[in-house]
C-alpha cells in the first residue's frame, strides 16, 4: 500500500505540473468568489477548492471511480467511503500543483482561505503562492491563513513533550505521502513578515472561527495548536 501511495502521489504531481499553465474559468453564479487553497476535504458550499491531491484530480469523474480510489487516499483514515464520495460529488474541486501558482486571472477573487497547507511547502514555494494569492485577490480582498503555530510547538518542548513536538510538527509521522510532510513552520511574526513582503496590509491575528472570512465556522479546525491570521489586499 505504501508503494501504491507513492505511485499515486507521483502521478498526481505530474498531472498538476502538466496542467500548470491553464486558467480556470470562474462559475458565473459564484459571488462573492471564494477560493480554498490546499483544501484536502475541508470544504464549504460556494467555494472553489484548489488542491494537488488525488481527491481533486478525480472529483469530476464518475462516482464508481471515487469508490475505487478511496482506499488509496489518506482520507480513508478520517472519512467513511460514503462521506468521501459525497464530498467529491457535491463540491467544486480544481486539481492544480500550487507550487506553480494559481490558475486564476488577476484581481478576480474576494476571499482566499488556506488551512494547514503552506507549512507543507518550502519557504520559497510558500512565498510564491502568497504572491500569487495577492495577484488574484481584488483590491480590499481578504486572505485568511491557518498554520500550525511554531510558538505552540515550542511550548510542548518546554513542557517536556519533545516526542510530540517532533512527530507532530517537524518530522511528521505519515504513510510517506508527499503531501503529509511539513517543510517549514511559522510563528505570528514570521507569517506577518512573509505577508508584508508580498504587499498585504491590515494583518491581524484572529481567534478560532472569528474574522471577516465567510464560512469559517465550517472551515476552521484544530483550535488548540493553530495560528489564525487575516490580511487585506
Amino acid at each position: 500500500m505504501r508503494l501504491m501511495r507513492r505511485l499515486v502521489d507521483g502521478v498526481t504531481l505530474l498531472v498538476g505540473k502538466i496542467n500548470c499553465r491553464r486558467r480556470v474559468a470562474l462559475p458565473a453564479d459564484y459571488s462573492p468568489v471564494k477560493v480554498n487553497l490546499g483544501c484536502g476535504l475541508a470544504v464549504a458550499p460556494g467555494w472553489i477548492n484548489i488542491d494537488g491531491s488525488l481527491n481533486a484530480l478525480i472529483a469530476s469523474l464518475p462516482r464508481f471511480l471515487h469508490r475505487m480510489a478511496y482506499s488509496l487516499t489518506g482520507a480513508n483514515a478520517y472519512y467513511s467511503e460514503s462521506e468521501y464520495c459525497r464530498l467529491l460529488g457535491e463540491y467544486h474541486f480544481v486539481h492544480h500543483d500550487l507550487t506553480q501558482g494559481l490558475p486564476l486571472a488577476d484581481g478576480v477573487v474576494d476571499y482566499v482561505y488556506s488551512s494547514h497547507f503552506i507549512e507543507h511547502l518550502s519557504r520559497n514555494d510558500a512565498a510564491h503562492l502568497l504572491r500569487e494569492t495577492y495577484r488574484v485577490l481584488k483590491p480590499g480582498g481578504t486572505l485568511r491563513i491557518s498554520v500550525p503555530d511554531l510558538e505552540y510547538a515550542f511550548s510542548l518542548y518546554k513542557a517536556g513533550e519533545k516526542e510530540k513536538m517532533l512527530s507532530d510538527y517537524f518530522f511528521v509521522e505519515s504513510d510517506d505521502s508527499y503531501y503529509a510532510r511539513h517543510k517549514y513552520m511559522y510563528d505570528f511574526n514570521m507569517l506577518v513578515d512573509a505577508l508584508l513582503q508580498v504587499g498585504f496590509q491590515d494583518i491581524r491575528r484572529c481567534s478560532f472561527r472569528q474574522g471577516l472570512t465567510p464560512d469559517i465556522e465550517m472551515l476552521d479546525n484544530r483550535p488548540s495548536d493553530s495560528l489564525f491570521v487575516e490580511a487585506a489586499r
